[in-house]
């Protein structure tokens, strides 16, 4: 063969389907940088592993066909599940539906080109029952905005897994949530994910999951639920994730467009996330004991920015920059056992006092409302409509302490309740600046009762001593 027609050989390979995976091999660093999501030497080992890999066209499985390719599809995944080996999809289109994924699923794609469309009547794919080690990276997963069945959740589904590794994909056109994983352990990371009817991220149950450094915009309903069925230890970690502008499509008080919900579940961490652009709050924890809620930036929230409230016992919320909300941070509902609090260094400014449904209990415009068994210390507030702070409500007030905060700016500085069989509250060290009404004030429920606090105060339950107040 002469060397001239060799060459023409070698130009004709490299637009073969079925040799596309040499070209993903011997693509730039910075590709391999994106698969391993670590480094040179992480990129070499998984390189490396992939050229064990079988390419999705040697089963059968083209890309780019008009024709539904579920059962090639399924085929496919069986075939290279069987043997052992990764799953390669090359770039282009694959119209499939109802996928089911066996323990040992490896998948890789071509970031960005490689997509699996839905083509209705059920689900995109789904897990079987009880499965392990289900790893999935750089593919295109598009609901194209089709409706799921009745019994499906989401557009990708997965129930039971131990070891649950979703990578570097995009997951877009849910007509329900994006993505749901049921009692599943593992990790979403680096995902983007756009355009779900209901949530982008739906875990339930959780046996240690993480979500980290994903990207979740546009969502009718919430951005990332971590629920449980029952009040119960879960520790998912939610962290480093980019939450913008997600809707609450089903109206209500605050069940829907949050950012980052938490409901039933314990010991949940959310830290270095940015929320941006949320109907009602950036996060809300409900009946979430032990949560963490750290170094998070909530900015323009629809309702308050950070909620942690009814059933919970434990939170440590600090840190936090909140710009734009009507409530910077609430810690409520002693009433339902909501109790023991840390609230410190929250920075919270440019706050309103019109909300997102009528007014209820204090209202809106409130810097941070705490009720039973919390220290607030060292946070900054400016600017808030009603009040810097609101300590208790009514009878619901015990065991607070308030020390080394600034105020500055707010109608009131700090409102604190002086209703019969109210507990106790400690006020001290605290500057308080540009008070359009009072400094300290006594109020039972929206009333205020008192004269300013921090000149002459004559209630047992408050301990007021060495604040700082300025004009």
């Amino acid at each position: 063969m002469s060397q001239k027609t060799d060459l023409i050989r070698r130009s004709d390979d490299v637009t073969r389907p079925d040799l596309s995976r040499r070209l993903f091999l011997a693509g730039t660093a910075g590709t391999l940088a994106f698969l391993s999501g670590t480094g040179p030497a992480s990129a070499a080992i998984q390189v490396a592993d992939l050229r064990g890999s079988i390419d999705a066209p040697d089963l059968g499985l083209l890309p780019d066909q008009h024709a539904d390719q579920s059962s090639a599809f399924q085929h496919a995944l069986n075939t290279a599940v069987e043997n052992g080996r990764a799953l390669f999809l090359p770039g282009g289109n694959y119209p499939v539906s109802n996928i089911r994924f066996p323990s040992g699923t490896l998948i890789v794609g071509v970031p960005g080109r490689t997509r699996l469309v839905y083509q209705g009547g059920g689900g995109l794919l789904a897990s079987t029952q009880d499965t392990s080690h289900i790893s999935l990276s750089g593919v295109v997963f598009d609901g194209a905005n089709r409706s799921l069945g009745e019994h499906t959740e989401g557009l990708l589904d997965f129930v039971n897994v131990t070891d649950l590794r979703l990578e570097d994909c995009i997951i877009s056109g849910s007509t329900k949530t994006a993505i749901v994983v049921t009692r599943c352990s593992g990790e979403i990371r680096g995902c983007q994910i756009s355009g779900a009817a209901e949530a982008g991220i739906w875990s339930n149950e959780a046996k240690g999951l993480s979500l980290t450094d994903n990207t979740v915009q546009d969502c009718a309903a919430g951005g990332i639920w971590i629920h449980r069925w029952s009040v119960g230890e879960d520790g998912t970690i939610v962290s480093g994730n980019r939450i913008e502008r997600i809707a609450s499509r089903h109206g209500g008080t605050g069940q829907w467009g949050n950012g980052i919900n938490v409901f039933r579940a314990g010991g949940v961490v959310i830290s270095g996330n940015r929320i941006a652009d949320c109907a009602f709050s950036a996060i809300r924890s409900n009946s979430g004991s032990n949560v963490q809620i750290i170094g998070n930036s909530c900015l323009r929230s629809g309702e308050a920015a950070i909620y942690s409230e009814f059933e919970f016992e434990g939170a440590v919320i600090s840190n936090n920059i909140v710009d734009g909300a009507t409530t910077g941070i609430s810690v409520a509902n002693f009433m339902q056992g909501g109790r023991m609090a840390v609230v410190s260094g929250n920075l919270i400014r440019n706050l309103s006092d019109i909300g997102p449904y009528p007014a209820e209990v204090a209202g809106f415009g409130i810097g941070i409302s705490v009720e039973a068994d919390t220290t607030v210390t060292g946070n900054v507030i400016e600017g808030a409509p009603q009040y810097g702070m609101l300590l208790g409500w009514g009878p619901y007030l015990r065991n607070v302490a308030v020390s080394q905060n600034v105020l500055k700016d707010c109608r009131t500085g700090i409102a604190v309740t002086v209703v019969e069989d109210a507990g106790s509250a400690s006020i001290q060290g605290n500057i308080i600046q540009g008070s359009k009404d009072l400094a300290i004030a006594g109020y039972r429920w929206t009333d205020q009762v008192t004269v300013d606090l921090s000149q002459s105060n004559d209630w047992e339950h408050l301990l007021i001593a060495g604040n700082i107040v300025r004009d």
